[in-house]
């Protein structure tokens, strides 16, 4: 009788909670609202949390509102990889609206050293509010709904103030691709009756799911490097108004409740004031009082952290602004069991949208108060800057000028000021070449931000990290990079960042030299391979009229091509400058060292890659293959789903890349024979990361893991047991690597050593054979980051790297990722050179 009790209770709470709330449910009672202004549901036909809202009917409200309210305008900054607008409202009084350029740029004075004089107490502060940079995450864009209908149709007084003194930059969408991906699986999934068993289909996406954006990136980790449009798109309207708050509105699991920053104390980046957490912490009470006023939990200073700056609740923090991020219990689609009751996507809803109202809240009424921090924050920085004894740094590649630039690049985009050199000089022991090399000072608007880019860190407060614990920028882009204690050996600051320009030398009857140090030479190789042109690469160095060529360089000989010579010439031609390189015509074949003709030069394939991707394969790690080849070298990459890989015929490709998956299981045995089969007729197989407990449990490599057997917890108690694990590991730190240039591996680098990036714990033995170990880590590795005693001992001497023939074909392994989030340029040729040369290793 007491279970069918339960059912009945059961069945009558779903049948109530299956009922959808009106906007009223989401909305401030005892308001009223401007009839001219439509609601969502008169634009897109369905009341908000009824549906998930797709973006292309975000948008068509978004834009509806604009055209019905004085209070909104709408810019399109651009679009996304498929083509979907990045649009931002700026909402504020309609007076504001008439002097928005005249606040804008007053605005800005404040972090600047005119910015002394003005009176913040007459000031609009400028709040920025972002909503589902995670495209499943998405009541915070669903709540932008009832949000901008809120800001656009509200009346009184109450709005009316903050509207005169505030400037509210609304962001309804971060992720237009990743929420449309997931709009589209929770609305066909929707049942009638809305059914909250967690095994329901409709709360389990297929892979990759709608987290990330059209290459499978995790945008919120873009901040910094600001590698993808949707990140240009926010830091260009970041830095355009230098906003006070900024809110990143995410979920987190089922049964949690919901939560705001500050988080934990110890875990805030050393670079971040402390007032910043004070003023954090003050704006939270905002939202304590909202959320205890509608009934729903919430924590704040437990579990997320405030270090890394690419995060945009933390990228905020290092220039004058507060970060805020959400976290929101998840429904995954329209409602769900968990441990706090039945979870309703409207009720997720309303939390979003309590938030964001708290949020304007809290500036109106600290509006002076975070004005002042502000100026403050810059006014400080340009006093201890004068006392700091570096004054700048110097990073560039004297033989790759394309990294550097690419590095440029990113500071231009943070509006970070940098100038050419003087002359080419040297600095210590590296050579600094005018025009692939340049000088940043820190006596500049922010350097703070400089700081945390160029600074190497191993010394912690707290050993758990929420993210990675080093991005050291000329670290992961492989230069040479020092500071300075004094800058006179800068040229001109650089106004406009010009594209770097390529050439080939002359016309030549004999062969053509390409090297291979160049960010771009494995594009222009591709180019010429899949032109149908015979190409070789140099095994050894040489000397030819006058010009030293390195390992790797690649020669296109004149003779017995399917071209004719003119043709040959102008097609390299068009290679040399759309890949900003040199090509130099050589009229001979003799040479100091390894003639043209030499065996030493081996023939280049024309490459087919495939890629396995779907269940059991991290999307993050092949988005990033995939963006590289896509994006970056033009190159074809067939990505092939583990649910029909035995099904395929691999004899179509040269190259087979598994990424990172979940371990030794990540392929049945099935695959292995297939995969294995494949190789032992000539294929190459290049597997990330977990890829090698699968290679070695499959026998595709004969590998010795290391592994520490001495840990053990010692007066650790039980609620600290997460603690004691979670500082066991490596979530991302930077180490020092030495390079055998010889190798094939190694390729078109200049310096014997490497920097890698590395967020796990798989350390492999070295071999006994010196020359099977062309990558190796030194004996004091850690170069910027975080990793324990106990990993950091197995780091040592250790290898990243491994290739080994299989019949007649390669197995390459590389424990480290050296595609990570689209920014680690610096090793991004580790896996060119082994799809282009593997079978020279």
């Amino acid at each position: 009788m007491k279970i069918r009790l339960f059912y009945i209770l059961v069945l009558l709470g779903f049948g109530l909670y299956a009922q959808q709330p009106t906007l009223d449910y989401y909305l401030p009672k005892n308001i009223t609202y401007n009839p001219a202004i439509p609601t969502p549901k008169e634009v897109i036909g369905h009341e908000v949390g009824e549906w998930h809202v797709t973006h292309d009917k975000l948008l068509f409200y978004m834009q509806a509102l604009a055209k019905a309210s004085n209070r909104i305008t709408i810019e399109n900054r651009g679009t996304t990889f498929e083509g979907r607008p990045l649009v931002l409202l700026t909402v504020t009084a309609p007076d504001n609206h008439a002097k928005l350029e005249e606040i804008r740029t007053n605005h800005l004075q404040l972090t600047q050293s005119n910015g002394n004089t003005l009176n913040t107490a007459e000031m609009p502060a400028v709040v920025y509010q972002g909503f589902s940079i995670h495209g499943n995450e998405a009541s915070g864009s669903n709540a932008a709904l009832a949000y901008a209908y809120y800001l656009a149709a509200a009346q009184g007084s109450e709005i009316e103030e903050k509207l005169d003194n505030l400037v509210i930059l609304l962001d309804p969408s971060f992720n237009p691709d990743g929420l449309q991906r997931f709009a589209y699986w929770a609305n066909i999934h929707k049942s009638q009756n809305l059914n909250p068993d967690p095994n329901e289909r409709e709360y389990h996406e297929v892979w990759p799911g709608g987290r990330t954006n059209h290459y499978w990136f995790d945008m919120n980790r873009d901040w910094l490097p600001v590698q993808l449009p949707e990140s240009r798109a926010r830091i260009a309207t970041f830095h355009k108004w230098m906003p006070n708050i900024l809110t990143d509105h995410h979920e987190m699991g089922s049964n949690s409740t919901f939560f705001f920053q500050p988080g934990e104390p110890t875990r805030v980046h050393p670079l971040t004031p402390k007032i910043n957490q004070e003023l954090t912490k003050e704006i939270g009470t905002y939202h304590a009082k909202a959320l205890d006023k509608i009934g729903s939990l919430y924590y704040s200073e437990e579990n997320y952290d405030d270090y890394y700056y690419g995060k945009g609740s933390t990228f905020p923090d290092v220039n004058g602004s507060i970060g805020i991020l959400f976290e929101q219990g998840s429904s995954r689609g329209h409602i769900q069991e968990s441990e706090n009751g039945i979870l309703t996507f409207p009720f997720t809803v309303r939390n979003q949208f309590t938030t964001a109202l708290s949020t304007i809240e809290a500036a109106n009424s600290m509006r002076s108060k975070l004005l002042d921090y502000q100026r403050t924050f810059y006014k400080n920085m340009a006093t201890n800057a004068s006392k700091d004894k570096v004054k700048g740094y110097i990073f560039g590649d004297e033989k790759d000028p394309a990294k550097a630039w690419h590095l440029a690049e990113i500071l231009e985009r943070q509006q970070i000021r940098f100038h050419e050199l003087k002359n080419d000089t040297k600095v210590g022991s590296k050579n600094y070449k005018k025009g692939s090399a340049y000088i940043v000072p820190t006596n500049q608007r922010n350097p703070r931000l400089i700081k945390a880019m160029f600074e190497k860190r191993t010394t912690f407060t707290d050993s758990l990290f929420y993210d990675i614990s080093a991005w050291t920028f000329p670290l992961a882009f492989n230069l040479d990079y020092q500071e300075l204690s004094s800058i006179t050996t800068a040229g001109s600051p650089i106004e406009k960042l010009e594209p770097i320009t390529g050439k080939i030398t002359g016309s030549s009857n004999y062969a053509y030299l390409m090297p291979w140090n160049p960010y771009y030479a494995p594009k222009a190789l591709n180019t010429i391979s899949q032109a149908g042109l015979r190409a070789k690469v140099a095994k050894s160095p040489f000397t030819l009229e006058g010009n030293r060529y390195d390992y790797g360089t690649i020669m296109i000989p004149v003779q017995n091509q399917k071209l004719e010579k003119d043709e040959l010439y102008t097609l390299l031609k068009e290679v040399a400058e759309d890949n900003s390189l040199i090509i130099t015509a050589v009229g001979t074949g003799s040479t100091l060292g390894i003639d043209l003709g030499s065996n030493e030069f081996d023939p280049i394939k024309k490459q087919r890659v495939a890629m396995l991707v779907g269940n059991g394969i991290s999307p993050y790690d092949a988005g990033e293959i995939w963006h590289l080849f896509d994006t970056r070298y033009d190159m074809h990459i067939t990505k092939i789903d583990t649910d029909y890989l035995n099904r395929v015929d691999l004899s179509r490709y040269t190259d087979l890349i598994i990424p990172s998956g979940w371990g030794s299981n990540m392929l049945d045995q099935q695959a292995a024979t297939k995969i294995k089969e494949w190789v032992k007729d000539g294929g190459t197989v290049i597997g990330f990361r977990n890829v090698a407990s699968w290679f070695k449990n499959n026998d595709f490599l004969n590998l010795t893991m290391l592994k520490d057997t001495t840990l053990k917890a010692t007066n650790i108690p039980f609620d600290k047991r997460r603690d004691f694990r979670g500082a066991q590991v490596t979530g991302g730190a930077i180490f020092e690597a030495k390079l055998d240039l010889s190798h094939p591996i190694a390729y078109g680098y200049k310096n014997d050593k490497i920097s890698m990036f590395r967020n796990t714990n798989i350390y492999l033995k070295a071999e006994e054979n010196s020359y099977e170990n062309p990558i190796q880590y030194t004996s004091n590795p850690l170069q910027s980051g975080y990793i324990s005693e106990e990993n950091e001992a197995l780091i040592k001497n250790s290898v990243p790297f491994k290739a080994k023939r299989l019949g007649s074909g390669k197995v390459i392994l590389f424990t480290d990722n050296t595609n990570f989030r689209a920014f680690w340029y610096g090793t991004n040729k580790l896996m060119m050179n082994a799809i282009f040369f593997g079978d020279s290793m």
